[in-house]
């Protein structure tokens, strides 16, 4: 009992995370809707932890404005507005199109042919509808760029807002063909890139950020309204 208990405080930096992403996708994807109750204990019995990383993920969930921790009532679900999320998308919309600006500028060119063959390789994911893998390549695809800043302050701030919206992020590649859009839009990036035109590129990742948010509009909407169905 010890020993797993000391195996799971040294784990509990990953064990938080693993629950907070959790959480944050179902969130994201309305499985978790507004004002409903996360209690400390059913969370860590439901994901097999002690009650110390379930707790720290709450914080997080919180500290990212997904949960609000209430006197008495502990953790809920916080409301998340259309108009909430449309803001969180065009902030980072702004930071990403300054990543990528500055990445044309300074990427070097192994950098640029591995961004190139990334987005290459990912025509399989978006041909099988693989959901699942064609989010994990997403975030390598932006990581790639923010890290070919070549300024590790932005690049951290950009992964930080990332992290925050990683669960409406992936929510939106359930929209209808946003797989096949997105594949596209990327394809538009890398080739302002390869050009050197960092405006353009900058251009084309604002719009492929806003054509994310509204994707995730119209899959929160659809889900809306299979939930209204399904209660009548």
């Amino acid at each position: 009992m010890e020993a797993q208990l000391a195996n799971e405080l040294k784990n509990e930096p990953l064990l938080s995370e693993k629950i907070r992403r959790s959480l944050a996708e179902e969130i994201a994807a309305g499985s978790l809707r507004s004002g409903t109750q996360l209690d400390e204990q059913q969370v860590a019995l439901r994901f097999g932890t002690s009650r110390t990383p379930a707790r720290e993920a709450l914080r997080q969930l919180a500290m990212d404005g997904l949960v609000v921790v209430r006197p008495r009532r502990g953790a809920v679900v916080a409301e998340m507005s259309i108009e909430r999320l449309a803001d969180m998308f065009e902030m980072s919309a702004e930071i990403e199109a300054l990543c990528v600006r500055l990445a044309t500028l300074r990427m070097r060119p192994l950098e640029r042919v591995r961004l190139a063959r990334m987005h290459e390789n990912s025509a399989s994911l978006v041909e099988a509808g693989d959901v699942s893998s064609y989010s994990s390549f997403n975030l390598a695809f932006h990581e790639a760029i923010y890290s070919a800043t070549h300024n590790n302050y932005i690049s951290e701030q950009a992964l930080a807002l990332r992290n925050r919206m990683a669960g409406f992020r992936r929510a939106q590649m359930f929209e209808t063909q946003r797989m096949q859009h997105s594949f596209e839009e990327h394809r538009i990036i890398i080739e302002a890139v390869i050009r050197g035109d960092g405006d353009e590129a900058a251009r084309a990742m604002r719009t492929h950020l806003m054509n994310a948010a509204g994707a995730l509009e119209r899959f929160t909407i659809s889900q809306d309204n299979d939930q209204e169905i399904d209660e009548t």
